[in-house]
């Protein structure tokens, strides 16, 4: 039975743009992945705080989808950052080829760190203007 070669340039980008739900972890485990299904979970997080709190500030409705996607900019991260001889041994063991990254990888790496540097500061200079000052400065 032939395994399919899963691309690390593309797992990248999915974990970097669709972290926040976990699709990268379906495309590289399958969907017995229990992590992958508590990133999709992060959807229902959203849709529970909207209902326990509906007139909350869209920060803390949006608060578990946040997280789990600053999750999986760092997921993005380190799976791009892997060596390829590591990726093959752990995604590609059965797949008979051997993964070649280029320079792709290095600039989805780059836009991820810029993306999830800026979401970060961005998600704790909110938290603190809620915590502290109730909503003023935004």
């Amino acid at each position: 039975m032939s395994v399919l070669h899963k691309n690390k340039t593309f797992a990248t980008l999915l974990a970097s743009v669709t972290g926040g739900i976990g699709l990268h972890r379906f495309y590289l485990r399958g969907v017995s992945d229990k992590w992958g299904w508590l990133h999709a979970a992060s959807l229902l997080g959203v849709a529970a705080v909207f209902a326990a709190w509906p007139k909350a500030d869209p920060y803390f409705l949006l608060l578990p989808l946040i997280l789990s996607m600053l999750v999986g900019f760092l997921e993005a991260l380190v799976l791009g950052l892997m060596p390829d001889e590591k990726w093959d041994a752990t995604f590609n063991s059965g797949s008979g080829k051997q993964s070649n990254s280029n320079w792709p990888l290095a600039v989805i790496l780059v836009a991820t760190l810029m993306v999830g540097a800026f979401g970060l500061i961005g998600a704790i200079a909110r938290l603190f203007d809620l915590l502290y000052t109730g909503g003023v400065y935004g």
